[in-house]
């Protein structure tokens, strides 16, 4: 069996459904190809897998009318943030959005609910197919590319979209290179109503012994957190009761939230964290977008951002295109590349360099970095300028 469209997308999650529904949208034939896995069926219960949308996310998800499609009663706008140095005399360093002449600063929205308003926007979906296997082999030819999977079926498009995760098999069979630094580190997270009302503030705490702690708001008086943890301490965390867990970020926060209380004491979960550079984001007939193309240490919250700013650019470069060249075309994929090359670079850059700073257990440097935060605190120029970048504006 063949099956020819101008688009495949490869990969299934939150980044190759968005990829998938905007080519289509766009008028394009478009196949996803996935891997057959059901989303979970809505619940109560709070998803521990939580993302900080920004701007940028919102207004892809917007223009893909998925946005509206979320369940809003479990959305829940970032007004603030606050981040804490460590020692006995932390700097602190405060964002608003009023500040930041902005409505909010993200949007804290679960994993579930995300792909759930994707799928139903999916299925009104003109010229999308949807079709899951295993993909075996990749050829490019002059004019289309093949995916062959292992039932025998062959996938034919002018344009291969690798939305398959880190561990990308669209990449690999491009022999593209790959710079991997393991940080050592699991983000481990997990979900607590607390006390007090957390009034849409996001706190986050940078410790050189501890890793990166940072609590998200969510609905009501519930907190997300997200601990990127030294290897031995996320097994102590993994392994301790919940409650132990509770008071440790209960006394970390100087009880500001109260008493935190988990919500589902067997919902914890951790993730290996990892920085990793692809030597490049396109090849012949592919380009690839999302984890895929990127993987950053969390401490921003901006690994899905990307993503979606990978989707929103790659549309942007189909849909400008000369009437004569194809979705795969050279020239249209190096266009997507180099306009993609800075944002993500920065990102890389500002990431890895923060968990290097805040990782060095050194007193005087330790003093320097909570200078450097209430310094950063005092100028709101700058601040406004920090607040404009990790929105996703370009001014």
């Amino acid at each position: 069996m063949q099956q020819a469209s101008e688009i495949l997308v490869v990969g299934d999650g939150a980044v190759g459904k968005a990829a998938a529904l905007g080519f289509a949208q766009a008028g394009l034939s478009v196949t996803l190809l996935g891997d057959g896995a059901a989303v979970a069926a809505s619940s109560d219960d709070w998803d521990v897998r939580v993302y900080a949308l920004n701007s940028v996310a919102h207004d892809l998800l917007s223009r893909l009318r998925v946005w509206p499609a979320l369940d809003h009663s479990r959305v829940t706008a970032v007004d603030s943030m606050v981040v804490y140095g460590d020692g006995p005399r932390a700097g602190n360093l405060v964002f608003d959005a009023y500040g930041a002449r902005a409505a909010e600063l993200a949007w804290i929205v679960e994993d579930r609910n995300l792909n759930q308003a994707l799928d139903a926007a999916l299925r009104f979906a003109p010229g999308l197919h949807t079709t899951s296997g295993r993909a075996v082999s990749l050829q490019v030819d002059g004019g289309a590319a093949r995916v062959t999977l292992d039932d025998g079926a062959v996938l034919e498009a002018k344009l291969i979209v690798g939305a398959d995760g880190a561990n990308s098999w669209v990449r690999g069979q491009c022999d593209i290179g790959l710079d991997y630094r393991s940080y050592g580190q699991r983000a481990v997270v997990c979900n607590f109503e607390c006390e007090r009302p957390h009034h849409g503030a996001a706190y986050q705490w940078f410790t050189s012994h501890e890793g990166i702690i940072a609590l998200l708001p969510l609905a009501g008086q519930r907190v997300s957190l997200v601990w990127s943890a030294p290897e031995a301490l996320a097994q102590t965390l993994l392994r301790e009761p919940l409650a132990h867990l509770a008071e440790r970020l209960s006394a970390l926060s100087g009880h500001d939230l109260g008493r935190l209380h988990p919500l589902r004491p067997e919902a914890v979960k951790a993730f290996p964290l990892s920085l990793q550079r692809p030597h490049q984001i396109t090849a012949p007939r592919v380009a690839l977008v999302g984890d895929a193309a990127h993987v950053v240490h969390p401490l921003a919250g901006h690994g899905m951002n990307l993503g979606f700013a990978d989707v929103a650019e790659l549309l942007r470069q189909l849909d400008a295109r000369e009437a004569h060249r194809d979705c795969g075309d050279e020239l249209v994929l190096g266009r997507y590349a180099r306009a993609r090359k800075e944002d993500i670079l920065l990102m890389q850059v500002a990431t890895d360099g923060l968990e290097r700073l805040f990782s060095i257990d050194f007193e005087p440097l330790r003093v320097v970095r909570n200078i450097g935060l209430n310094l950063v605190n005092s100028f709101p120029v700058l601040k406004r300028a920090l607040i404009a970048h990790a929105l996703g504006r370009r001014s």
